[in-house]
């Protein structure tokens, strides 16, 4: 049953977080402190990449980067405690409110331009670690003990039955939003603006990209060490694939029990206790940095506690903008035919 295999991959996270505070007093804590600070560098320099994006797309507009990477932090923290990505609708809700006259669909697809360094540099980390033979065969996904891998490798067709219908309801929702909803996609192309100055982006947010994901890679150089593991970057590459992996359909905040299933499959040598180890501390501590971070950003920025309102907020002042854009095109079609 999927409920329970779901159940039974958190009960193993469960088992290996007891793993992880049996060996606790093992841990170098100087390490384990500097992979922090280049975790905490990382989300700096992506926020200020996303403050360039936006202020190519409002540049009558001064936007303070203390409050955007304040929306950035609380958005990451959200995702920390709420799977399926709900940090983000905050995120968006939050960087919107900084910038008056701005809109929803051009602060999403200003967000969205992030994806193109990060989709770039996610498959060439998994070709390398395809290529060096650092993952395990497709042949043995469906029997690695983790809900979310097992689930869908074991069943191609519900697998396919569902990647199809995601893409049919894509294609058909594109297709309506051209032909009826033509101020959308002017919003949206407002967010895209960076792109048509390839320099000016390569320059304000590919680069900036690029320092965060290499303070990324060095955070998790320095967990490794802290957990007894050799920095290599061999393992760093194959610590970034798994948890690449394990977050594409997060049924668990942070991919929780498939970052430990494949870690223990395929990372060779340190003993399973050793893995599972840094595995579940290097989770906990970032999912633990991320929230002590967000919710700090929501209190003194922000000055509010009530991070579940901020959510319902967000949601609903999503629903209105895309009411009030639907209305407006309505108007004028109208108006058009007079």
């Amino acid at each position: 049953m999927p409920t329970a295999d779901l159940a039974s991959s958190v009960q193993r996270f469960f088992n290996a977080a007891a793993e992880f505070f049996r060996h606790l007093s093992e841990v170098h804590w100087g390490s384990f402190g500097l992979a922090l600070l280049c975790l905490l560098g990382m989300q700096v320099a992506r926020a200020w990449a996303w403050r360039n994006v936006l202020a190519a797309s409002y540049p009558e507009q001064r936007i303070s980067f203390l409050r955007l990477a304040a929306a950035y932090l609380a958005g990451a923290g959200i995702n920390a405690v709420i799977p399926a990505h709900a940090g983000d609708v905050t995120k968006v809700f939050l960087a919107k409110r900084q910038i008056p006259g701005s809109s929803y669909p051009a602060v999403t697809s200003s967000f969205l331009v992030q994806t193109v360094f990060d989709t770039s540099v996610g498959i060439l980390v998994l070709l390398y670690a395809i290529s060096q033979g650092l993952l395990p065969p497709l042949p043995e996904i469906p029997h690695l003990p983790a809900f979310e891998l097992s689930f869908w490798t074991a069943h191609p067709k519900t697998t396919a039955f569902i990647v199809v219908g995601l893409l049919v309801a894509i294609v058909v929702g594109v297709f309506y939003l051209a032909h009826h909803v033509r101020r959308f996609w002017a919003r949206v192309r407002q967010g895209l603006v960076i792109l048509t100055e390839p320099r000016r982006y390569l320059r304000e947010v590919f680069a900036w990209q690029g320092v965060g994901w290499l303070l990324r890679f060095a955070a998790f150089w320095f967990f490794l060490k802290a957990f007894g593991i050799p920095g290599t970057v061999g393992n760093v590459m194959l610590v970034m694939s798994c948890q690449a992996i394990a977050n594409i359909i997060p049924f668990t905040p942070g991919g929780a029990g498939a970052q430990q299933a494949l870690l223990v499959a395929t990372l060779n040598g340190p003993t399973r206790a050793a893995v599972l180890s840094f595995s579940v501390g290097t989770q906990i501590a970032m999912a633990a940095w991320s929230i002590v971070l967000g919710f700090t950003a929501i209190l003194l920025v922000f000055r509010t506690t009530d991070w579940r309102g901020l959510i319902r907020q967000a949601q609903e002042d999503a629903d209105r903008d895309g009411e009030e854009s639907g209305d407006g095109e309505r108007n004028a079609a109208t108006a058009g035919t007079r």
